[in-house]
């Protein structure tokens, strides 16, 4: 069993009010717990001294037995020297996931490959006249070969 020095939400919708409770840390966190050891109220300002409030001696006593206090609760019992806390530091916070990291990797294929396209067609226009020419000469020449039979079709209904 892992004890936890925690947060226990109660209050209306919107109204916030906090037990501070030790906890088996399997139990929801709005549930079943050992001892209530004090409360918070985010709803008063900082310097109220009413805005967390705790049993001292209980908190040291839960701390003995081996609980844990969650980040909020130990930044609380730091204030009264119960607890060192320190800022936590997680490099890899803004770090993207695995999925968005695959998302991002496909999305630079496709620019790559749009890319390539574009050169290719870049590329094809300067090849393309020259096809063209070739294709626009051949029509030509089909043309007169289909002009040359009819000429010589017609010569041949004048000699007779």
């Amino acid at each position: 069993m892992s004890l936890k020095i925690r947060l226990a939400r109660g209050g209306a919708k919107k109204r916030p009010f906090y037990s501070i409770v030790a906890a088996d840390s399997r139990m929801p966190r709005d549930g079943r717990f050992i001892e209530k050891l004090g409360v918070y109220n985010p709803l008063l300002k900082k310097d109220d001294p009413n805005r967390v409030q705790f049993n001292e001696e209980r908190v040291k006593h839960w701390l003995g037995v081996g609980a844990k206090p969650t980040d909020r609760v130990a930044r609380f019992l730091s204030a009264s020297g119960l607890v060192k806390w320190q800022h936590g530091n997680n490099p890899q916070k803004g770090e993207p996931g695995e999925k968005a990291k695959e998302r991002e990797a496909e999305k630079k294929e496709k620019a790559e490959a749009a890319k390539a396209a574009a050169e290719e067609a870049a590329k094809a226009p300067e090849e393309a006249p020259a096809e063209e020419a070739a294709v626009e000469e051949a029509p030509a020449e089909e043309a007169a070969a289909d002009a040359a039979p009819a000429e010589e079709s017609a010569q041949e209904e004048k000699a007779e």
